[in-house]
């Protein structure tokens, strides 16, 4: 019983991370990411539809990110979908492809990025903790309910707490990753 409570916490724990490093990735830095355009939709035949699905979205150079749109008739509809997303740049077209060109960011910008993920950071953390709290109280419930023994509650809260370290340590990783990214010029 112990395990399936120590199983379930790791795993809503390790989404926990995924989903931050999800959210960093769609923090804008100097350098090109497809992952900047993740949550884009197109009006592609009366539908909308994500932009890797009625194109091909690559990054050729460390600045510039290239959409190559697989019916060419599409390229005005996906430039104005990147308009409307609030990213903050401009794409241009040649008629059958698109170019946007990720301009370097300033100082200013730069450290306003950083506070937004750190703030992003410290949801992840926030949430790894309210899940170490779930699983100490399920441990301390099956405790009452006597289906385990006051030493398994010992170790099983220990185990937690060892994981909830694991994923706050990988959490801290991650941030310091994304912090040198964002900074760097």
């Amino acid at each position: 019983m112990v395990k399936d409570v120590l199983d379930r916490a790791e795993g809503a724990m390790k989404k926990g991370v995924e989903s931050v490093g999800r959210d960093f990735a769609g923090v804008r830095t100097g350098r090109a990411s497809t992952a900047l355009l993740q949550g884009i939709t197109v009006e592609c035949y009366g539908s909308m539809t994500p932009l890797q699905q009625v194109a091909t979205v690559a990054t050729p150079e460390t600045r510039l990110i290239t959409i190559q749109p697989w019916d060419p008739n599409l390229v005005a509809a996906i430039e104005k979908a990147i308009l409307k997303s609030g990213l903050g740049i401009t794409p241009s077209n040649d008629g059958r492809a698109i170019r946007i060109a990720i301009p370097p960011l300033t100082e200013e910008r730069r450290k306003e990025l950083v506070r937004v993920v750190r703030r992003i950071a410290e949801e992840g953390r926030v949430a790894i903790r309210n899940l170490r709290r779930d699983a100490n109280e399920k441990l301390k419930v099956l405790e009452k309910q006597k289906k385990i023994t006051e030493d398994d509650l010992k170790k099983g809260s220990e185990s937690v707490q060892k994981l909830t370290d694991k994923y706050i340590k990988e959490l801290e990783m991650a941030l310091t990753t994304k912090e040198k990214e964002i900074l760097e010029f």
